[in-house]
Formats: structure tokens, sequence, C-alpha cells
């Protein structure tokens, strides 16, 4: 069953229209606010997910082949605030695998993972985990791509990762993984 999408405004609009009960209508439009906040940035509060959207200048198998090549991909390290992580101490190299079951290492090793699906220049899906979490915790990780009129669409989401880490995963997606990845493609 599909639910459609009530924007920001109508669901404001919703429930100010409702009886305050017991006051708590005020807090109920500032949860409402809030959610529709951690919506625009992506994050949702009913599946523990993310799903954000992303075009780049530059062809998707141009997007492909930057997340799982190992000297593309430390380049995107390099060029984010993240490059700290690869000259910490026991910092690991960058490194992908080429194959579906391979396993990746990046940003100095805290984000480590392998490869589940690979479909050169439309998707790839990854077990995904951070340094912090507990041993053996994966989520997953999907970015589907597709031609647009201004070079590539890359549809992102990520499920599974622990309770709470959602604001901060949707925050690092834009800074170490969208925003690094954009400047690389535009200066090849």
């Amino acid at each position: 069953m599909h639910t459609p999408l009530v924007s920001r405004r109508r669901l404001t609009l919703a429930l100010a229209a409702l009886p305050a009960i017991g006051g708590l209508r005020g807090s109920a439009l500032r949860a409402a606010n809030a959610a529709a906040d951690d919506a625009a940035a992506g994050l949702s509060h009913d599946a523990e997910a993310i799903h954000q959207e992303v075009t780049f200048a530059a062809s998707p198998l141009a997007v492909y082949e930057v997340l799982t090549s190992t000297a593309r991909f430390d380049a995107v390290t390099r060029l984010s605030d993240a490059v700290t992580l690869l000259s910490a101490p026991g910092a690991q190299a960058t490194r992908i695998a080429s194959q579906p079951g391979g396993a990746f290492v990046l940003f100095g090793g805290y984000i480590t993972g392998r490869h589940v699906e690979m479909v050169r220049g439309e998707r790839l899906v990854q077990a995904w985990r951070t340094g912090s979490w507990s041993a053996g915790h994966y989520s997953i990780v999907t970015f589907t791509l597709a031609p647009a009129s201004a070079g590539c669409h890359l549809r992102f989401d990520h499920r599974g990762f622990p309770p709470g880490e959602g604001a901060s995963l949707a925050y690092g997606w834009r800074v170490h993984y969208w925003e690094p990845l954009a400047r690389l493609l535009r200066n090849p």
C-alpha cells in the first residue's frame, strides 16, 4: 500500500486545527516541525532509515567507478574533512575490492564492509559499518545510479544502523561522501 507524503505545511495546518488536549498542541506542532526538518535531511524516524538523493555532473558510470575504486575513493576522502582519519594512529589504507563479496576499508579504517551487489554504472549494495559500532553490527547501504539531464541522479538508502545514529550518519553522508564526490567529479 502506498502512503502519500504529507507536506510540512499541510501537517502543521492539520495539527493546528485539532483542539488542544491538555496543552499538548504546541509540543505536537514542535514535534511535527522537527519530523519535517528530519525528513528534509533524508532521515526517517519510523524505520531508522536514511534516504537521500543527489545529482552529480558526471555519468552514472563515472560515479560508480569512484565509489568502487581504491584510488578514486581515496581522493574523495582527501577532499573531505575526514582526511585526518588517514593519519590517525593505526589508520589503514583505503582498499576497495572490485567484486561482489569483496571487502572495503574507507576513511582510515573507520568504515569497513563488503560489497553485496555490484551492477556496474547502475547499483551498488554494501554491508557497511563504522568502527564505533558493536562487533558484528552491519547496516545495508544502497546506491542506485540513473542518467539525468545534469549527469547522474544518485538515490541512496541506508538501513539497519544502531538506533540514535541517524542524524549523525545523514550528516556524514552529505559532508564525507556527496560534497567531496561532487568536487572530485568537477575536477577529475
